[in-house]
């Protein structure tokens, strides 16, 4: 392939700004699908959990041919929490689209990008999308990307960035943010003109750093990365540099080029090509494929150090097994190593005190997430209270911050600021528009624990919250998010519409009737600080006498569902989250009798 004629951009962007639905629109209009193709929305999103939340979680690569130019995409999620995949896949561009939307302009997120791919000098160009909108301020858009620039030092080349308006939702980009385009095609030129060709010694020793993994059932792990010198082939034999330094030759078995969204195998490939190599069982994320004969290892990708832990521990509950098929720690053990084996965001360690691994990661979504995918995979586990990674510097305790931006009512502003007062958060910035009000605070990140569902209901659902790392702060004390204690199971049983309606006084329910709890179980959270042993199948005395009063209607209140997140904010330092294929409990650690509950809980006389 001409290295000339080739383009490799990534897609980068604040979450929700239409990453992926403009390159459903670029692959779409470029030709590349004939009409007896299906073409699906949301090509690149090929997870499940992708579709189903509406993010990018994990990096894609495709390609589409623009008249006789070759051009690789690679979409990058927009969340911090993953921000591990976009360090390293942004070492495959040449080039990137800053996508940014009309209406919000740029957001914390949009910062975090912008600024990794600034590190590595890439030219970008800012795409201002969804102009369609009522509220869409494509031109304020613009100053305001300006401003970010300049508050993260770009260089004066990089200042002088060209702007697209687009509406990828319907289909069409314009030089101007006045009137209306038809096709994506100023876009097109955009990238052809504004981003530059790959450059590298075709005639020189292999190299290729791998940035990303990639699996096939009949090959094994695939590496993924750019070519930058040389050229490789099939049956080649290559030496890999591995992340210790060490060389390990081994042939590559099978090469792979990116044609829409599907790998399709070539012969070989040079400089500028985006390509799978499969050969070698163990490769992982930073390793260069070189020449063996005259080896030149690529720089190692330095990430930066994850934020939160959590342990994650067989499930030993009364109900273990039921559901997974790999229960034991080693199979918990084998599948977390894999995970690292792609993943260099995640940190792997075994507890020395038991059974089970810390696992350290960006944030709570990038561990849920995890959690999520494994659960659907068939494992059973359990994990525990998430904790900040504290750091000692000059003899002082250091924790992170994050920076939060909230994007609120007005009228509801008030709880708001109220709540993030007392979870030690320092209000920044304040700014009004059109009867919402803006706010950007710096808080610990322990701070966010379980805020997320109280500002949803404080502001009816309306309101908009995006958090990214910001830095090691001074520690801010002891945080007490959660207030109150839970309703807890005295014994296996199950729940019943008599109890459950009795105990609704007692605080809010998690639970609906005819569900199976086992002793220790969490079935509410109560109304009070403390925890509450109570029976949720205390069924109605009969009699064989008729009055008017006990035939009362049981009027239940629907229980308050908890997905996965909601579970992992809610729960306390002796709590844990159980967690299978078919169900989320919450239950506590602390040690029961054969009489009673020997933690801080006390009985409920008549429960």
């Amino acid at each position: 392939m001409d290295q000339t004629k080739i383009r490799n951009i990534a897609i980068i962007a604040h979450v929700d700004h239409g990453k992926t639905t403009l390159v459903d629109r670029l692959f779409e209009q470029s030709g590349m699908f004939q009409k007896h193709e299906a073409q699906t929305s949301l090509l690149m999103d090929s997870m499940d959990i992708e579709r189903e939340r509406g993010i990018t979680i994990s990096s894609k690569n495709g390609s589409f041919c623009y008249q006789d130019y070759w051009i690789n995409i690679i979409d990058t999620p927009g969340h911090a929490d993953f921000s591990g995949q976009v360090e390293r896949v942004l070492r495959m561009a040449d080039g990137a689209l800053l996508l940014v939307d009309a209406q919000e302009g740029p957001m914390p997120q949009t910062y975090f990008v912008l600024k990794k791919a600034l590190d590595l000098r890439l030219p970008i160009v800012v795409v201002i999308n969804k102009i369609d909108k009522p509220a869409a301020r494509p031109d304020w858009a613009v100053d305001q990307v300006f401003d970010l620039f300049v508050q993260l030092q770009a260089s004066d080349e990089a200042l002088d960035f060209p702007v697209v308006f687009a509406s990828a939702k319907q289909g069409y980009a314009q030089d101007d943010s006045h009137g209306t385009g038809t096709t994506m095609e100023p876009l097109y030129k955009k990238i052809i003109a504004d981003i530059p060709a790959p450059v590298g010694d075709s005639q020189g020793p292999l190299q290729m750093l791998v940035s990303s993994i990639d699996y096939s059932p009949f090959l094994g792990r695939l590496g993924i990365g750019k070519i930058t010198s040389g050229s490789l082939k099939t049956n080649q034999d290559i030496a890999v540099s591995l992340r210790d330094g060490t060389l390990q030759p081994t042939r590559i078995s099978k090469v792979y080029c990116f044609v829409k969204n599907e790998k399709i195998p070539i012969e070989s490939a040079g400089v500028g090509q985006i390509v799978a190599v499969a050969g070698m069982d163990e490769v992982t994320v930073g390793v260069t494929f070189t020449d063996l004969h005259q080896p030149i290892p690529l720089p190692l990708i330095e990430i930066d150090p994850p934020t939160i832990s959590m342990n994650f521990i067989p499930n030993n509950s009364p109900f273990a097994g039921q559901d997974g098929r790999f229960l034991t720690s080693r199979h918990l053990a084998e599948r977390l190593k894999r995970e690292r084996l792609s993943d260099v965001a995640i940190v792997l360690e075994e507890l020395p005190d038991r059974v089970g691994f810390k696992v350290s990661g960006r944030g709570e979504l990038h561990l849920s997430i995890l959690i999520e995918r494994m659960r659907r995979e068939g494992y059973e586990f359990q994990v525990t209270k998430p904790q900040v990674i504290m750091i000692e510097q000059n003899g002082q305790t250091l924790e992170p911050y994050e920076e939060l931006t909230l994007d609120v009512e007005d009228n509801r502003k008030g709880i708001v600021i109220e709540k993030l007062g007392q979870r030690k958060g320092q209000m920044i910035n304040m700014t009004l528009i059109g009867g919402m009000a803006r706010l950007i605070y710096h808080i610990p990140t322990r701070g966010l624990f379980g805020f997320k569902s109280e500002f949803l209901t404080d502001t009816k659902g309306m309101g908009v919250m995006t958090h990214i790392f910001h830095r090691y702060g001074p520690y801010a004390g002891i945080l007490k998010n959660r207030k109150n204690g839970v309703l807890i199971a005295k014994e296996s049983c199950t729940t019943v519409s008599f109890a459950l309606f009795n105990l609704q006084a007692r605080g809010k329910l998690f639970l609906p009737p005819q569900v199976p709890v086992y002793k220790s179980q969490i079935v509410g959270e109560h109304s009070r600080s403390n925890d509450l042993v109570v029976n949720p199948a205390k069924g109605k005395k009969l009699s064989n006498m008729r009055s008017a009063g006990t035939d009362e209607s049981i009027i239940l209140t629907p229980p308050q569902k908890m997905n996965l997140e909601d579970c992992i904010d809610f729960i306390n330092d002796d709590e844990v989250v159980e967690v299978t294929p078919k169900a989320i409990r919450l239950r506590k650690m602390c040690a029961w009798t054969k009489t009673q509950y020997t933690g801080t809980a006390k009985s409920f006389p008549g429960q």
